[in-house]
């Protein structure tokens, strides 16, 4: 039964491997073993109802090396204060090769005999120079250049989102799911960048969440388009409310009205009413508009795997 875990970055759990009788204190600063050498973390206790449900998938364990002590707490205080100098020198480099890359974060493993610094960009790159510099830069130190998704990035920096809470991607998601307009579309949300994409320039995670419930409750309603008979006479869906369960209507006499959807009825016969361009609008700001809606569902180099 899994017991204690460990996050890495990326949000990525994993099971702790430790001697036998070893008790550890949830939150407690310890080095892992892993593929890039002595990691500092912090363990947790794993609850066991989800230990059952999580040993299905085999995750992949990480051996504990030992508990750190006040020394090394401190030495990685100093690890920080040098993965910061890191960033700001690669940066610079980068800046002077002039290449097209989006520096995001430098770590150092505990040893320090390996750095690592991520980066997006939005087509391959050419670092064979600045590689050079950075060899003479940082001497005696493995450098691994690695390149991450938009997505990924954002899960490494961290953040709040619009609902408030932290980025999901960062707390508890996964795996990245392929989204596409047309998740906000049929949500009857609003089609400008600034409402339905987060802080990765991506469309929102979340419009996947309760998708299959709007289409649920589509279906019990008018869609958009057809003529329905009101109490006002004859009309044409322009939009739909799914959570008040109302639906606008524009009638002949080219007023718009809200009703209730068992108040209306559904009619077979052709109901010439423009309602092009009618429905909930939002302003754009400039960044908005300046933004190719095409471009927030576009999934090329949106997430990697590569962290």
């Amino acid at each position: 039964m899994i017991k204690y875990a460990v996050k890495m970055l990326k949000n990525k759990f994993y099971p702790l491997v430790y001697p036998e009788g070893t008790e550890l204190e949830s939150g407690q600063y310890i080095l892992v073993q892993t593929e890039k050498g002595e990691e500092a973390v912090r363990v947790f206790l794993v609850n066991s109802e989800i230990a059952k449900h999580w040993e299905k998938f085999k995750p992949q364990p990480l051996n504990l090396v030992r508990v750190m002590s006040k020394e090394d707490i401190a030495k990685l205080d100093e690890i920080k204060k040098e993965e910061y100098i890191a960033f700001n020198k690669c940066k610079a480099l980068v800046a002077k090769h002039k290449l097209s890359m989006n520096l995001v974060q430098s770590r150092y493993t505990f040893d320090m005999r390996k750095i690592t610094f991520y980066y997006t960009a939005q087509e391959r790159v050419d670092f064979r120079e600045l590689l050079k510099d950075l060899t003479q830069t940082f001497k005696r130190v493995r450098i691994d250049l690695r390149h991450i998704g938009v997505r990924d990035e954002t899960s490494i920096v961290e953040g709040n989102g619009l609902c408030g809470k932290p980025f999901c991607c960062c707390s508890w998601l996964r795996k990245f799911d392929s989204i596409n307009i047309k998740l906000a579309k049929d949500q009857g949300m609003p089609i400008t960048p600034g409402k339905i994409s987060g802080t990765c320039g991506r469309l929102l995670c979340c419009l996947n969440y309760e998708y299959k419930d709007y289409i649920d409750a589509a279906k019990e309603m008018p869609p958009v388009g057809c003529g329905v008979m009101t109490a006002d006479g004859l009309g044409r869906v322009c939009s739909i409310n799914f959570l008040s369960e109302k639906i606008s209507v524009k009638l002949e006499d080219g007023k718009i009205k809200d009703y209730p959807k068992d108040e209306l009825e559904m009619v077979d016969t052709k109901v010439d009413i423009d309602i092009e361009n009618v429905g909930l609008t939002y302003p754009m700001d400039e960044n908005d508009a300046k933004i190719d809606i095409r471009k927030l569902e576009d999934d090329r180099n949106s997430t990697t795997g590569n962290v």
